[in-house]
This record gives C-alpha cells, sequence and structure tokens, in this order.
C-alpha cells in the first residue's frame, strides 16, 4: 500500500510543487516580457492592417531579419510592430532607448528608403 500511494502522489506532489513555484516567479518573469497591448488598442495602424501584397510582405521579412540581426538592439526593438502598406513603412512599439529608437528607423530605411519610414516608436527606459 505504501508503494501505491508514492507511486500516485509523487507526480501529483511534483506538481502542484511546480505550480506554486511558477506561481511565485510568474509576476517577475512577466515584467521583463515587452507587452505593449494596451498601447496598441489606442493606435490607427496595426499590424492587422499589414498588406498582403509579396513586396509589402517581403520588405516586411527584410526589415525584421535586418533588426534581429542586430544583437545589440533589445528584446523590445526586435519586436517592434513592422507594417508595411504599397512600399510605406510604419514603425510602432515601445523601445528603451531613443538610440534605439533611430538606430530601427535607420535599418528600416536603408531597405524602403528614408522618405518610406514613418517612425511611431516610443521610448520607454528601462
Amino acid at each position: 500500500m505504501q508503494h501505491l500511494k508514492s507511486t500516485l502522489f509523487g507526480p501529483i506532489l511534483t506538481s502542484l510543487t511546480l505550480m506554486a513555484i511558477l506561481a511565485v516567479f510568474q509576476p517577475a518573469l512577466a515584467q521583463n516580457q515587452p507587452d505593449n497591448s494596451g498601447q496598441n488598442k489606442q493606435q490607427n495602424t496595426t499590424a492587422d492592417q499589414q498588406s498582403s501584397a509579396s513586396s509589402d510582405r517581403q520588405m516586411t521579412a527584410k526589415i525584421r531579419k535586418a533588426l534581429v540581426a542586430d544583437k545589440k538592439l533589445s528584446m523590445y526593438a526586435h519586436n517592434v510592430k513592422i507594417i508595411v502598406r504599397q512600399g510605406a513603412v510604419t514603425l510602432k512599439g515601445p523601445v528603451h532607448s531613443d538610440d534605439e529608437k533611430q538606430k530601427i528607423q535607420d535599418l528600416a530605411a536603408q531597405i524602403a528608403g528614408a522618405d518610406k519610414v514613418t517612425n511611431q516608436i516610443t521610448v520607454q527606459p528601462q
């Protein structure tokens, strides 16, 4: 009978322990995640307005690839919204510094052209 109890309750106790640990640390982990969903609700241009034209999708992919390749940029910077419609690029989302904001704009401008980029990125220091 003792073996049956340990066989049945061992996994349950392990699961409960893990759930308790996650409950304690989740608020701390959540603070480190880029979350600008509240800000997105107030935006006129949103990611769902991204064009499905092949050229716009390709430009979006090139800009995203350039951002992710720059390892000096923060996770926030890597996750800014890139919306391309008829070759016009809109950048949105929070970053940690003016330098990051400018770097993202510069990378997008190298790909799309400086006159095609609208930078609506906001700076939210850490």
